[in-house]
């Protein structure tokens, strides 16, 4: 490994450290004021954005990158209003820092507070999402922490763009400028370094495919927030609205089917399945999904027409990111249940029934980060939660727990106030 690039890396994260501990006590007035500055430079900057973008989607087409993974590497106008909506979102939300969560006063007079504080110095690593640049940017400034951010090659251009006006946003509010620093390089031998920084980086989240979350979680002396997979599931329960259930599964399934909430996994009661899995059949494929069935449904698509081929045991944990869907039939809402916790990621689950009970069984009894009933898998996002934007969405139990937006950007310190006690 380089001298120099050892020598860079740890630079980075030592400004970083500093500026940490400017951020942690900046007034709120001063992180929204430089929120808002780059939520106009994100529309005034469209064009040299989108200038960026077209060189990396031109290198990820000459490298025949599948197409949902193109799909997350593109900028369009429309992209760009909504991340500056987000920043707009993000400027106008409650500061979490200071905020006491707790307070009690104790037999011998003194007083203890819990207070949210920023984690500190928080590195993203990341592939091909440009969005991610600007989304884990401002939740990180907006919670007090400094961020070092580690793109993948594939979208190198744009972020080095972004990062461009995150540091000139920095500098007209006035705010430490080594607050959000980009790594500048996509050598391995670069995120090797960073993972290995535990005295002056306190989180890192690693956003992308498996193989590089397990990478970083196996290689990485910081602790990591990580989320492997999202093997989503959709349960048509007996007492399900079918077209609600179309509609839903439809949306879930399709609308991006390449990110991770997407749905991949379809259960579908028995005692409706005859009259189900046509309906939902005919709506899947006509939006070009392939379906692969266990015996129960091939054998009633096949009565009925629906294209179809024969699930593997492998796909019924797969995350397949693709317009393919694995189907099957339950006998009842307890089996659901014990599948969907045997087989899923523990990502994001749903339910469509008009029984109250057993919706109620299901979001207690599903061990996921996020269980719906009635809305679609793809409501498992910071910004629907309101939240803005999110950092990632985890699976972990520690320290957070599904979309993570500014509340979990945070840990917390007790306060005490005294007045002259002394323990004896």
């Amino acid at each position: 490994m380089s001298t120099d690039l050892v020598q860079l890396v740890t630079a980075i994260a030592q400004r970083a450290r500093a500026a940490s501990l400017v951020l942690a006590t900046t007034p709120t007035a001063r992180k929204d004021a430089a929120l808002l500055k780059l939520a106009e430079l994100i529309p005034a900057s469209a064009d040299a954005l989108l200038a960026a973008n077209a060189r990396d989607l031109e290198a990820a087409r000459a490298n025949n990158l599948p197409s949902h993974q193109i799909d997350r590497l593109t900028l369009t106008p429309a992209r760009l209003d909504q991340l500056a909506e987000s920043v707009r979102q993000v400027a106008v939300l409650p500061d979490p820092v200071g905020t006491t969560l707790e307070e009690w006063t104790r037999p011998n007079g003194i007083h203890i507070r819990k207070r949210r504080v920023p984690i500190g110095v928080i590195g993203i690593i990341y592939e091909a999402r440009p969005n991610v640049t600007i989304d884990c940017a401002i939740l990180c400034l907006k919670s007090g922490n400094a961020a070092i951010l580690r793109g993948g090659k594939e979208i190198f251009h744009t972020n080095t763009a972004f990062a461009a006006l995150l540091t000139q946003a920095l500098a007209e509010t006035g705010l430490p400028a080594d607050a959000v620093q980009l790594i500048p390089t996509t050598d391995r031998a670069a995120l090797n370094t960073l993972l290995k920084l535990d005295t002056l980086i306190h989180c890192i989240i690693p956003r992308g495919g498996e193989s590089l979350i397990r990478f970083v979680a196996e290689n990485s002396t910081i602790p990591v927030i990580k989320h492997y997979t999202g093997v989503c599931f959709v349960y048509v329960d007996k007492d399900a609205d079918l077209a609600m259930a179309e509609s839903i599964l439809i949306n879930a399934k399709t609308q991006r089917p390449g990110v991770c909430n997407t749905a991949e996994q379809l259960l579908v009661h028995a005692d409706v399945a005859e009259t189900a899995l046509p309906q939902l059949a005919a709506a899947l494929t006509a939006k070009g999904v392939q379906l692969r069935a266990d015996n129960d449904s091939a054998s009633i698509l096949a009565r009925v027409g629906a294209a179809h081929t024969p699930a593997t045991p492998a796909d019924f944990t797969a995350e397949f990111l693709d317009l393919i869907l694995a189907v099957r039939i339950v006998p009842d809402l307890e089996t659901a249940i014990a599948t969907i916790n045997r087989d899923s990621s523990g990502h994001t689950e749903a339910i469509v029934t008009r029984d109250e009970t057993a919706a109620r069984r299901f979001q207690d009894a599903v061990d996921s980060a996020v269980v719906t009933w009635n809305a679609s898998t793809r409501f498992n996002d910071g910004f629907e939660f309101g939240f803005g934007a999110e950092i990632g969405i985890s699976t972990d139990r520690l320290h957070a727990r599904g979309p993570m937006g500014l509340n979990e950007l945070c840990t917390y310190k007790y306060v005490i106030d005294g007045t002259g006690q002394v323990r004896g």
